[in-house]
């Protein structure tokens, strides 16, 4: 039977929503719906979404859930871009987004934008032999990124866009050169500080991949610019052309429909601070992008090839994790979980995972320091640029990696959704108990522990004489209990 799949795109200038099914391994593509929300030009000076823009990209989204309401949960994935992570009322529209949708909204950082992006191309366009500089002009931020195959040497991400940079400089919609050639500089200064290391890093071709990138193709091979792709000469007579225009609402070419008008513009002075500082003299398109990129994350994630488990190999192996410890706590954690799964309502495919890489990497804070190492290692886990993750998965595991020891910090979960704060929270306890039971970091099995729970009453069972025998853990628990009470949950062993 055919499996169906989607990936939601809220992007700062389109929402993008993909639709495919999988057949025979094979990715096919059934539906595809787009719409120009242009969410980056709601947010004010503070930084604040305006109420209209949030009500239109919520009918957007009400739309957008309707089409995918058939399709299991587990196999809908939306993210949210630039303007929601720059969106200081962000949580408030993501809350609203979710009921909207049906689904919940994660916030990717930059660089995880541009991991998807590549990955989007690299699947639309593989090619194993060839280097690749791939460039996609969003609504509220620019990516570039190099790699080859499907592995990426470089990934960046610019804070500038065509919507942000329209506002600065073409706010009144007239386009001047002396105003072009400002937002060009710009663009410039933003890619100054990433050009000597990508020429370093070098690209044996480019790519763009953006709807910004894809409506220039299509004008400068209408006005029969160039043939293929776009050439760094027929980009500046698109650039004279447009100062010729004058008036975004006045620009007439096929290719542009009338709500990319306003921002065409600044998308193709972005493009042209690209080709002038990288010395581009040609760029192909790709029509594979983020959208596409994010579900072949998604189904990698549901056929064993998580990226999310490489991006916690390779911090443990980045910050000298005692592997041996970390995989005794891992394989304790997991025992009292599959013991607790049912009665705490927890969820093998998602929080099981959680609690396996918060075991993984809970000690990546002794590279610091020894003292206070649990605070150190969750700052790193909450601002390090993880592979695969979202803003708030990286949380959810920085407050792992928090709460494995001394002083149960509960007021520190306000940064966790309401709807998933109870089982973080409980995956946490467990990450403790296990952390506390291997404290000697024996090699020594562990008897079999038996743990059972009711609410907010937690019983753990060990063999006769068992704690007798091992004062110190004995001496652990009875601490335990009383960190554990401050938050009203009682734990009693025998």
């Amino acid at each position: 039977m055919d499996e169906s799949y989607a990936a939601v795109d809220l992007g700062s200038n389109s929402f993008h929503m993909i639709v495919a099914n999988m057949v025979d391994g094979r990715l096919q593509v059934i539906d595809r719906m787009k719409e120009m929300v242009r969410l980056a030009s709601g947010l004010n000076d503070e930084q604040e979404l305006s109420k209209e823009s949030m009500q239109q990209a919520l009918e957007c989204l009400q739309r957008f859930g309707q089409r995918i309401q058939e399709i299991p949960h587990l196999n809908v994935r939306a993210v949210g871009t630039n303007t929601l992570r720059q969106a200081q009322n962000g949580n408030v529209f993501l809350s609203q987004a979710h009921s909207a949708l049906g689904h919940p909204v994660e916030i990717i950082a930059g660089r995880e934008e541009a991991r998807l992006i590549y990955l989007g191309v690299a699947h639309s366009l593989y090619d194993e032999a060839n280097k690749r500089l791939v460039i996609d002009i969003g609504g509220g931020s620019t990516e570039l990124v190099i790699g080859q195959g499907f592995d990426t040497y470089a990934t960046e991400s610019l804070h500038m866009g065509c919507v942000n940079i329209g506002q600065r400089f073409f706010d009144d919609g007239k386009i001047k050169a002396k105003k072009m050639r400002k937002a060009v500089l710009f663009a410039r200064q933003e890619l100054e500080s990433i050009e000597t290391a990508y020429k370093k890093t070098g690209w044996d071709s480019a790519l763009g991949s953006s709807g910004t990138i894809i409506a220039v193709r299509d004008v400068v091979q209408a006005q029969g610019w160039c043939d293929s792709g776009i050439t760094v000469s027929a980009l500046t007579k698109l650039m004279e052309a447009l100062i010729e225009i004058g008036d975004s609402a006045s620009i007439d070419f096929a290719g542009v429909p009338e709500r990319r008008k306003p921002v065409f513009a600044s998308g193709v002075a972005i493009l042209c601070g690209v080709f002038e500082t990288l010395k581009l003299e040609q760029i192909n398109v790709s029509e594979g992008a983020l959208r596409e990129g994010l579900l072949y994350d998604l189904i990698g994630r549901m056929h064993n090839e998580d990226i999310r488990d490489k991006t916690i190999e390779m911090v443990a192996q980045r910050y000298s994790i005692d592997t041996e410890q970390a995989n005794r706590v891992r394989d304790t954690a997991e025992k009292l979980f599959h013991q607790v799964k049912t009665d705490w309502e927890l969820d093998e495919k998602t929080d099981l995972k959680l609690l396996t890489w918060g075991a993984l990497i809970h000690e990546i804070g002794l590279s610091i320091a020894h003292s206070q190492y649990h605070r150190h290692g969750a700052y790193l886990t909450a601002n390090s640029d993880l592979a695969g993750f979202s803003r708030q998965e990286q949380m959810k595991l920085a407050m792992l990696v928090r709460s494995h020891r001394r002083k149960f910090p509960l007021e520190e979960f306000e940064s966790i959704a309401v709807s998933t704060k109870t089982s973080v929270i409980r995956l946490c306890i467990l990450l403790r108990l296990a952390v506390l039971l291997h404290r000697s970091r024996s090699n020594s099995d562990l008897p079999e522990i038996r743990i059972d729970v009711n609410k907010n009453r937690i019983t753990l069972d060990s063999p006769s004489d068992w704690l007798k025998q091992n004062p110190l853990t004995l001496a652990d628990l009875n601490t335990e209990q009383d960190f554990l009470q401050a938050t009203d949950i009682k734990l009693i062993f025998d």
